[in-house]
């Protein structure tokens, strides 16, 4: 199963230097709640649509990582792997955003598919969001302003080989 880990620069330095993330992890996927609250009928037209809700949703939390993340660049940064289906529960509770699930495996180098990173034209949009996504999460509509400032940046794609690189450039 396909699922999107939300990161910050520093857990992406982990992965890359221990070559894995130790589990367990909440991350997003396409599950039914997910389907549901997008109501989707047609999965098979509406898979990538669904996909790429769910790595926004973790692009999300991502922000609330950062706010516990003082060092790292103000860069959302979300990790796409496939686990074993076994190995993800989908967590269906009221209070927590569609489509999340717990990972009970650790996720190594050779599960992820690809990360995404937010450049740094979106650092200062970013950075206003981490102060305010809590708000904008109690239904704070001048906080949720400001997060949709920053959620306006697309996420830019990267293959496993380019991470290093890239995080020696931060």
């Amino acid at each position: 199963m396909r699922v999107y880990l939300p990161a910050t620069t520093t857990v992406l330095r982990t992965l890359v230097d221990e070559g894995r993330l130790a589990g367990p992890h909440t991350a997003f996927a396409v599950t039914p709640v997910l389907r549901q609250h997008y109501a989707v009928s047609d999965a098979e037209a509406d898979a990538e649509e669904l996909e790429y809700a769910a790595l926004l949703t973790a692009a999300r939390a991502s922000l609330r990582l950062l706010d516990n993340d003082p060092l790292a660049p103000r860069r959302r940064a979300v990790v796409a792997a496939d686990v074993p289906d076994d190995a993800v529960a989908a967590l269906d509770e009221p209070h927590i955003d569609a489509g999340a699930v717990r990972v009970s495996a650790d996720i190594g180098m050779r599960d992820v598919a690809s990360v995404h990173l937010d450049g740094a034209d979106a650092e200062e949009d970013v950075r206003t969001a981490v102060a305010v996504v809590l708000e904008a999460d109690l239904g704070s509509d001048d906080a949720q302003f400001v997060v949709d400032q920053a959620e306006g940046h697309e996420l830019a794609w990267y293959a496993t080989q380019e991470l290093g690189p890239l995080l020696d450039l931060l």
